[in-house]
């Protein structure tokens, strides 16, 4: 892969705390790079909150690694990949590469994989799925650097099948766009939304506050 972008080394990333979970992650060997809402919005300008991490390593390694280090690891998803990583008070989610295999709304049964594009594949909106390295090189596998210069909000792939995986996509489309769309939404993204109208507003009808509260919130 060639880098698209670069960001400022000097910055979050030179934090002591997530040099310290990025040296842990790569001390097996494999790459760990930035991915989500820290790259997003890092290339915006915009103040980095949370910082989520891929990685190849597989949860098992990865809770090894980061607790070789000195760090706690919690299982915070584990049947999705994800660990939380906590250095100084302060959490890292990382994730494992993978793909979904199979999907059930809010749950998919994953498999882990050593791919970025297939990782990149399965996110929900292209400016989520943009990659950074510790070196601050960018990585865009699915076009979300020109989407993201544009203010245009674009699902990865087939916005419908993203859409049906899990309807609380269409909430974080919306979302999304008033935070960060400039003109006219994406005609497909918007289409997909619609559906058949009833299904989608009758699936979040039926959806718990729980689940409904965090697709709504901010970025």
């Amino acid at each position: 892969m060639k880098p698209a972008a670069s960001i400022d080394v000097n910055s979050w990333m030179a934090q002591a705390q997530t040099r310290k979970v990025m040296d842990a992650l790569m001390s097996g060997g494999q790459p760990a790079r930035f991915v989500g809402g820290c790259v997003r919005d890092a290339l915006l300008g915009l103040p980095v909150k949370d910082i989520d991490i891929a990685t190849p390593e597989t949860p098992e390694r990865v809770t090894a690694l980061i607790e070789q280090a000195g760090l706690r690891a919690i299982p915070t998803g584990i049947d999705h990949g994800t660990i939380t990583a906590i250095c100084d008070g302060i959490p890292f989610e990382i994730t494992t590469l993978r793909c979904d295999v199979e999907t059930f709304g809010r749950h998919a049964r994953v498999r882990y994989t050593t791919d970025w594009l297939e990782d990149a594949a399965r996110r929900d909106l292209t400016l989520n799925a943009l990659y950074c390295d510790p070196d601050g090189s960018v990585f865009d596998l699915v076009g979300g650097l020109a989407d993201l210069k544009a203010g245009r909000i674009r699902f990865v792939g087939e916005a419908r099948a993203r859409i049906e995986e899990d309807v609380l996509r269409l909430l974080r489309f919306f979302r999304f766009y008033a935070y960060y769309g400039i003109g006219a939404a994406d005609e497909d993204a918007v289409a997909a939304c619609r559906g058949d109208g009833v299904t989608n507003r009758n699936f979040i009808r039926g959806t718990s506050l729980e689940r409904v509260g965090p697709a709504v919130a901010s970025p």
